[in-house]
C-alpha cells in the first residue's frame, strides 16, 4: 500500500519535472583533497536520481564510492566524472539505504570491480522490495529509456553497527545508530578531513521523505551528526551542509510528526491537511509535493485521502 501511493505521488509529481530535459552537467564538486561528491543538484527528476547527490573518497589504494545513484545510465554517468578526476580502482561502493535513488547503480560498479557494502538491514529491505520497484520503475516517474540495463546488485558485505574501509591513508568509517530515514540507514565519517556523508538521515532545503522514518532514531542520529567533530556535512538531497541545517532537519521532522499526527486524528480532507502542514513548516526550496506523500503514506490510517 505504501510504494502504490508513494508512486502515485511521485507520477504526479514527474509529470511536471520529466518536462525537463536539462541533465545535470555540474559534475563533482571537490569538497576536501580527497573528497568528491555531487552537491545541491538542482534538476530534480527522476531522470536524475530525483537530484541525490551521491560521492567519492580517494585514498591511496583506491575509491570508496557513496551511493549509486537510480539507474546504470546514471551510474555510467558518474563513473564517467569519477574518471575525469582518478584512475585508481573502484574498491567500494557503499549504499547510504536501500531507496532506488541511492542504490540502483550498483551494478555498474560491480562490473568494474567493486564491492557493495551496505547496513544488514538494507540489504534486506533491498531483497524485500528493490525487484518490485525495478519492475515498476515507470510508477517512479522513470521510462524504459530511462532504466535501460539497469540490474539489482545487492550489497556484498553486510555490517551491524560499525565497519573501517581501508584506503591506506584516509580513514572511512561507516556508522549505523539507530532506524532513521529507513531500518538500514548509515552515515559515512571522514575523521582526519572532518567530513561526513550523511544520506538521507539529513535533507538540507529539500522537503524530506518520511514514509520509511523512525522519528526518535531519526532524531537520535541527527543528535550524533550534531556532535560528531566535521565542519561539511554531504546531505542525502541539497547542498553542502553544516551543523546548522541538522538542527533545521531535527526540527522539521519533530515538527511535522506532531502537527501530522495532530491532523490526521482530526477531520479534513489530504489536500485540506497539507494546505495546514505548509503554513506550519518552514519553507524549503524542493521536493514540497512529498508533504503530502508523507501525510498519505504514513499518518492517514490506510493511506486514505483525509476524513469527509
Amino acid at each position: 500500500m505504501k510504494e502504490n501511493i508513494l508512486r502515485c505521488w511521485i507520477g504526479v509529481c514527474c509529470f511536471f519535472l520529466l518536462v525537463q530535459t536539462v541533465r545535470a552537467e555540474n559534475g563533482l564538486a571537490r569538497i576536501t583533497d580527497h573528497v568528491y561528491a555531487y552537491v545541491d543538484v538542482q534538476e530534480t527528476s527522476a531522470a536524475n536520481s530525483f537530484g541525490a547527490n551521491a560521492g567519492i573518497i580517494i585514498g591511496e589504494k583506491g575509491i570508496v564510492v557513496v551511493d549509486t545513484l537510480v539507474s546504470a545510465k546514471e551510474a555510467k554517468r558518474f563513473i564517467r566524472d569519477i574518471e575525469k578526476i582518478s584512475d585508481k580502482p573502484i574498491l567500494y561502493a557503499v549504499n547510504t539505504h536501500y531507496h532506488l535513488d541511492h542504490s540502483f547503480g550498483n551494478a555498474e560498479f560491480v562490473k568494474l570491480g567493486a564491492k557493495i557494502v551496505a547496513h544488514a538491514n538494507c540489504g534486506d529491505e533491498m531483497r524485500q522490495k528493490a525487484t518490485g520497484a525495478l519492475t515498476n520503475a515507470g510508477d517512479y516517474g522513470l521510462t524504459p529509456e530511462d532504466m535501460a540495463g539497469t540490474e539489482i546488485a545487492y550489497p556484498e558485505i553486510n555490517f551491524t553497527d560499525r565497519l573501517r574501509l581501508e584506503l591506506g591513508d584516509v580513514e572511512v568509517e561507516l556508522i549505523y545508530i539507530a532506524p532513521s530515514h529507513s531500518k538500514g540507514s548509515i552515515m559515512v565519517s571522514l575523521p582526519q578531513e572532518k567530513v561526513v556523508f550523511s544520506g538521507d538521515i539529513l535533507f538540507t532545503d529539500f522537503h524530506p521523505y518520511m514514509g520509511d522514518g523512525d522519528i526518535a532514531g531519526w532524531q537520535q542520529n541527527l543528535d550524533f551528526l550534531a556532535d560528531i567533530e566535521a565542519d561539511k556535512i554531504i546531505p542525502g538531497h541539497g547542498p553542502l551542509s553544516g551543523k546548522k541545517d541538522v538542527a533545521d532537519m531535527k526540527a522539521y521532522i519533530t515538527a511535522f510528526d506532531k502537527k501530522a499526527g495532530e491532523l490526521a486524528a482530526g477531520s479534513g480532507k489530504l489536500e485540506e491537511i497539507v494546505a495546514e502542514m505548509k503554513k506550519s513548516l518552514p519553507a524549503r526550496k524542493q521536493g514540497e509535493w512529498l508533504i503530502g506523500a508523507n501525510l498519505q503514506i504514513k499518518y492517514l490510517k490506510d493511506g486514505e485521502s483525509g476524513k469527509d
